[in-house]
């Protein structure tokens, strides 16, 4: 199964009890089932790409239209924790500007998860730090 395919329902009764049973809130497992922001965007205005501490990959994609973020998709090759992660921080800055976009920080994703493992927290911070490259690399035009 690949990143962008939705899991059938008797899959998505498993993977909410495996994911539940260690640690992960409902809201981020459905952020984790639903992947609403996954895919990428071939008319992006702004195209960033990230590799965390424990190899998990993240690009992010921005469409952007008088400084507001109109669309945003990530692509995430990781663990349920970056995909989740990822899909907050996209639900978060959609539709809001690249200044309050800028601000967004950990505690903002982990608020919107609810809650995660401990040891997953680095997705969070990878979801971040991606999405600041990308708000910092289309205001100096990369």
């Amino acid at each position: 199964m690949n990143q962008r395919q939705s899991l059938e329902p008797s899959d998505t009764a498993a993977v909410r009890e495996m994911l539940a049973g260690t640690g992960y809130a409902e809201k981020a497992i459905e952020y984790y089932i639903r992947k609403v922001f996954m895919g990428d965007m071939p008319d992006a205005d702004q195209v960033s790409e990230m590799v965390g501490s424990c190899g998990d990959t993240m690009k992010v994609f921005l469409k952007v239209e008088n400084s507001i973020i109109k669309d945003i998709k990530y692509q995430v090759l990781g663990c349920p924790g970056a995909v989740s992660s990822a899909m907050a921080a996209a639900k978060l800055v959609r539709g809001k500007d690249l200044k309050y976009a800028r601000t967004i920080n950990d505690n903002d994703i982990f608020s919107e998860l609810e809650d995660i493992p401990a040891q997953k927290h680095h997705c969070i911070q990878l979801a971040v730090k991606t999405l600041h490259k990308a708000i910092d690399e289309y205001g100096n035009g990369k």
